[in-house]
């Protein structure tokens, strides 16, 4: 007899039968032949069918429960559809197993090439997105493999320590000490090639010398490891400038634009040094305690007043309230006029330290003194005599206002202003610029 597998059929018929009785699988299936035997006529009659191999094995699965036994039949079929929904619909005929009453019930008419097709897409997809992950790289892939690979070849050894450097160390005014070979190839992956590693926590004969004849920067990790460095550069090296890797990454991974944003981040080895904490001399506020003495020159003052104590009381408050009124003129001797230069410098550097907390003073030509938090920015303001202007991520208030005309500051410039005191200084916002 010939036999078609569920898995060549293009269709499958699913069909449950539910009989009151207890009966075998071959009762079931001898019921299916002999009911359904000279009902379709010669063309359909389930035996040629499946010795011709149009009709596959039928496979009946049955469950006895309770005196009643329940069960599904399976008939796979290689006819078309029309004949195949003839064969599904002779199975409801059958009404009687046995001595038992049946009845045969079809669920449904499975399409075996839609499932097949599904697979199909799905398989297809998958193939599809593994050939292009492991597709060959573009032109610009390509040119970048072979200009890294250039730089690279340009990393030398210098100086007696044979330090990891880049290849114009010598012709160089300026030179970026870093902490090891990664962080070379890193800068000079990005074209940046006056570039000398440390290679190791201790500092290297080497760039002792160097940094008595080049303008050194130190570049190191945003770590408690590149805190340390610096704290060693500056006891045994004359460096210039201090910056570090954005907080919790290195030299060797930051990208192109945070290692410009880093390297135009730098402050003076003074401000490095006062950061870290190796120097913390507060020279300027011990000039305000021989003013404390005053108050005992004005005691004999009081001496007067026993006569006409009311009258001297009275006009003592006239002659206080006034004092302010001679500071609310003040602010014509330093008109708020803005130089276009200004105006862009401040606005730039207002972008830059957008969510940083953190405050830039600069010099009467724009050029950067030092960056602190705005957590320490009084107390630096008090050490630092020649600060012209300071912009900083924060709002104006007037303590703020107060410390910077002690200092002789000309411009405040921060993100809002929660009050604008009276003031000589010129106070501006993100918004004005």
């Amino acid at each position: 007899m010939g036999k078609i597998s569920p898995v060549s059929a293009k269709y499958i018929v699913h069909s449950t039968i539910n009989i009151d009785g207890v009966v075998d699988r071959p009762d079931v299936i001898g019921a299916i032949f002999g009911q359904t035997e000279g009902l379709l006529g010669a063309d359909l009659e389930l035996r040629e069918l499946q010795r011709s191999g149009r009709i596959g094995r039928i496979e009946v699965n049955t469950e006895t429960r309770n005196g009643k036994t329940g069960g599904a039949i399976i008939v796979p079929s290689s006819l078309d559809k029309a004949e195949t929904s003839i064969i599904a619909a002779a199975l409801e005929i059958i009404q009687r197993i046995g001595p038992c009453n049946a009845k045969v019930k079809v669920d449904r008419i499975e399409d075996v090439r839609v499932t097949k097709r599904s697979f199909v897409v799905e398989r297809a997809k998958e193939l599809l997105k593994n050939l292009m992950d492991s597709q060959m790289p573009d032109s610009q892939e390509l040119a970048d493999e072979v200009m890294y690979s250039v730089r690279v070849t340009e990393i030398r050894q210098y100086g007696k320590d044979l330090l990891p450097a880049g290849p114009v160390i010598d012709e160089a005014d300026e030179v970026i000490v870093v902490e090891g070979r990664a962080d070379v190839l890193n800068l000079l992956k990005h074209g940046i090639k006056n570039t000398i590693a440390l290679n190791g926590t201790s500092v290297p004969e080497t760039i002792i010398e160097l940094s008595r004849r080049k303008v050194i920067t130190a570049f190191v990790d945003g770590d408690r490891g590149g805190d340390l460095i610096i704290k060693e550069l500056l006891e045994v090296a004359d460096i210039d400038y201090v910056t570090k890797a954005p907080d919790g990454k290195e030299v060797e991974e930051i990208t192109k634009k945070e290692l410009h944003k880093a390297l135009r981040s730098r402050v003076t080895a003074e401000q490095a040094r006062f950061e870290i904490g190796g120097g913390r001399p507060r020279p300027e506020p011990r000039p305000e305690r021989p003013e404390q003495p005053r108050p005992p020159e004005f005691r004999p003052r009081p001496e007067p007043r026993i006569e006409p104590r009311p009258e001297q009381r009275e006009p003592r408050p006239e002659f206080r309230e006034p004092r302010p009124e001679p500071r609310q003129p003040m602010p014509p001797r330093r008109p708020q006029i803005i130089s276009a230069e200004e105006k862009m410098a401040f606005r730039a550097m207002s972008e830059d330290l957008i969510g940083t907390r953190g405050a830039y003073i600069l010099d009467d030509k724009l050029n950067i003194l030092g960056k602190v938090p705005i957590t320490e920015l009084q107390v630096t303001i008090k050490d630092l005599s020649s600060a012209y202007a300071i912009v900083f991520d924060g709002s104006i208030d007037r303590d703020l206002v107060k410390a910077a005309e002690r200092a002789n500051v000309q411009f405040l410039v921060a993100m809002d202003a929660k009050q604008k005191p009276e003031t000589k200084i010129n106070l501006l916002t993100v918004s004005e610029l």
